[in-house]
């Protein structure tokens, strides 16, 4: 492995491109500029070179099908330029990044014409040091969120891409998300999931490094020694957004319970955030949607979020009301309305889907973008200085959302049935 990290090295260093430091590649087709890579339909992924097309392979030429580039980088946040269009067609592209982190929307070009655009994608592998390693489960090992690469999909209604650029951001701030199912970057559709949704309304001055993952308390995300990954990347004035509850509540015997295992968890997040220099926020837990014969959304976290608003209160740390905020939305959407928010699907909507989907705690593409908003009205509301850098945001009101209909999502090509991990 050493032999061909050097190989690729050295590929990348004669090719004109800053080894570690800034990689370049033109997709255009023609001579590429100085400093660049030209990619071209053999330019496959693979470990000697280190970079290419990945998952799918190469996009047929005229195709309009989505595709993936990868390049190998180290742990660390990455400055990513994309320069969107064609010298030859007009298109119209999404971009993504790694485990499905939205950062561009459908962007219009015309023939001849580009769009630039910069976003930062944190990047990390389960390393902790030479003797210690996150414990993720078997699902996760799959997950272009932990691999050894970094992921690009392009995807719309016409993906085209002349450059992209990718090099070391040193100087941003850093988002680190710890939660559960809610928050998870979500691989594959018909799954969403707020903390997937927010990259995109961030400045370049802002990285979302999203730890969440499904099924996890706020106990057995410490014990998986995610938040330990997460502290060696932190440093003083990172931020730490922490939803927890829908898999404590499930927790039974001794110690267990929002006053007990619960608070001291949450605790420890505290302590050990602040210890590195970081703010701290809590985001209380998200609704499910369980109505009542009033209409109305029937509670079911009991205590966690009146532990954690306690907690909050005692240490000074801010809180995202999104308990309240989600309550508001799915009352608003109404009985059968919310289910536009999750995953609500009937049976072949998706490839091997033999049964009808009916999930009233996950959410799908819509209802997650819907969620990320909340998030961001919060941060907001609360005026916190990450706030300063959110962007194409103009405010949301939860009693007012987005039209289902007018909401816009370019499938990724990957679907899974099962259903995450919590409930």
């Amino acid at each position: 492995m050493k032999t061909k990290l050097i190989i690729f090295l050295l590929g990348m260093c004669a090719a004109g491109v800053g080894a570690k430091e800034v990689y370049r590649f033109d997709f255009t087709g023609g001579k590429p500029r100085k400093g660049y890579v030209a990619v071209t339909a053999a330019t496959l992924y693979n470990d000697t070179t280190g970079y290419g097309y990945d998952l799918q392979g190469a996009p047929q030429q005229g195709s309009n099908a989505p595709f993936f580039f990868s390049v190998r980088v180290p742990d660390g946040n990455y400055r990513v330029t994309v320069r969107l269009g064609s010298p030859a067609s007009a298109g119209e592209t999404t971009v993504r990044g790694e485990s499905r982190r939205l950062f561009v929307e459908r962007q219009a070009t015309a023939a001849g014409s580009f769009s630039e655009h910069t976003f930062i994608v944190n990047k990390r592998t389960t390393r902790i040091s030479n003797t210690e390693r996150v414990r993720i489960k078997p699902r996760e090992r799959k997950k272009l969120n932990w691999d050894d690469k970094l992921t690009l999909e392009f995807n719309g209604p016409a993906p085209r891409v002349a450059e992209v650029r990718i090099e070391p951001a040193k100087k941003v701030t850093t988002v680190f998300l710890c939660g559960n199912s809610t928050v998870v970057d979500q691989d594959n559709e018909p799954w969403g999931s707020w903390g997937q949704m927010i990259p995109r309304f961030f400045s370049e001055k802002v990285a979302i490094a999203n730890y969440a993952e499904s099924g996890e308390s706020a106990n057995t995300f410490l014990a998986a020694r995610r938040f330990d990954k997460a502290l060696t990347q932190m440093k003083a004035g990172d931020w730490v957004f922490v939803e927890f509850g829908h898999n404590d509540e499930k927790q039974k015997g001794k110690g267990k319970g929002p006053w007990t295992s619960y608070y001291q968890s949450l605790k420890t997040y505290i302590e050990q955030a602040r210890a590195k220099g970081a703010h701290i926020v809590f985001v209380t837990p998200t609704q499910r949607r369980s109505f009542g014969d009033d209409g109305k959304i029937q509670d079911t976290h009991g205590e966690y979020p009146a532990a954690m608003r306690t907690l909050a209160a005692e240490e000074g740390v801010p809180v995202v009301e999104l308990n309240e905020m989600t309550r508001t939305l799915y009352e608003t959407l109404g009985a059968e309305g919310s289910k536009r928010a999750f995953v609500h699907y009937p049976a072949n909507t998706y490839p091997g889907q033999t049964q009808a989907l009916e999930d009233n705690t996950h959410f799908n593409p819509y209802g997650a973008y819907q969620i990320a908003k909340c998030v961001l009205q919060g941060m907001k509301d609360l005026k916190l200085g990450i706030a300063r850098e959110i962007k194409d945001f103009t405010g949301y009101d939860p009693s007012h959302p987005d039209d289902p209909d007018a909401f816009v999502w370019d499938l990724s090509p990957f679907t899974e049935i099962e259903k995450p991990d919590g409930n």
